[in-house]
């Protein structure tokens, strides 16, 4: 599927989203963040799709972030209605999991747009920062509330409160990162670790992934039921029995995501 200003490529399961904007820094404007959500459900309803990756075109920039013209002309009102949170929340509940591959900078809601996926992958010229704070506003689209979850209160408050910038390099060392690379193994690399997830058994991964997603936001036991009911769940597919005799066969399992 291609768009204007957004790319889809499928290749062996996994399905590559590319914002493609590099005259505007890969900025997220509405149009682009409505196709974004187009792209994400058609490939979130597509069976033959096991894991996603985001990234952006070119090698300088993930996403700039929104655009500031239209955030100094954007009224109050209309700020109600601004999708971005809606499409980064769909990141964050898709049932597969969603790599982030940055190269280059992710800034505002381009760090927030990375923040809502499951894993990220930067390349070692990339740059984080939630720098809202130096135009009068704050982190709207998801940042005061995932950040502090994946890098922890303090931390968090330290990079939204002084807008700063910072590589790949600090960004791994307080957890924002899964993994820093060279940029030019950033993409295959995204790859590779989306075909080790695919070959894992796929409700399994997306019941793990529900059940993570709550843990957030319950107390722990409440999410200790979540997870016995999800086991439960999996222990009933044919997944499970497959997975189980593929080991005491010592063969590779052959699951068919049921």
């Amino acid at each position: 599927m291609q768009k204007a200003d957004l790319k889809v490529e499928r290749e062996g399961g996994i399905a590559l989203i590319q914002i493609d904007r590099p005259e505007v820094r890969n900025a997220l404007d509405p149009d682009t963040y409505r196709k974004l959500g187009e792209a994400l459900t058609e490939v979130g309803c597509d069976r033959n799709i096991r894991s996603i990756i985001i990234t952006g075109a070119g090698d300088k920039t993930f996403a700039s972030g929104s655009d500031i013209k239209m955030i100094s002309l954007r009224t109050y009102l209309e700020n109600l209605d601004w999708i971005g949170p809606a499409i980064f929340s769909q990141i964050e509940m898709l049932p597969k999991p969603v790599i982030a591959a940055i190269n280059g900078y992710a800034l505002g809601a381009g760090c927030e747009l990375a923040l809502a996926c499951d894993l990220r992958i930067a390349s070692q010229n990339a740059k984080f920062g939630q720098p809202e704070v130096k135009i009068g506003i704050l982190p709207g689209g998801g940042g005061t509330q995932r950040l502090p979850r994946i890098v922890g209160l303090g931390k968090a408050k330290e990079l939204i409160f002084t807008g700063e910038i910072i590589d790949a390099q600090e960004a791994y060392r307080i957890g924002l990162v899964n993994k820093v690379v060279e940029s030019s193994e950033l993409i295959k690399e995204a790859k590779e670790m989306a075909n080790r997830i695919i070959k894992n058994a796929p409700l399994a991964v997306r019941l793990s992934k529900m059940a993570m997603n709550a843990a957030v936001s319950t107390d722990i036991h409440t999410g200790m039921q979540l997870e016995k009911l999800a086991q439960t769940i999996l222990f009933s597919t044919e997944d499970r029995k497959e997975g189980t005799s593929s080991f005491i066969e010592k063969r590779s399992p052959s699951f068919k995501g049921r």
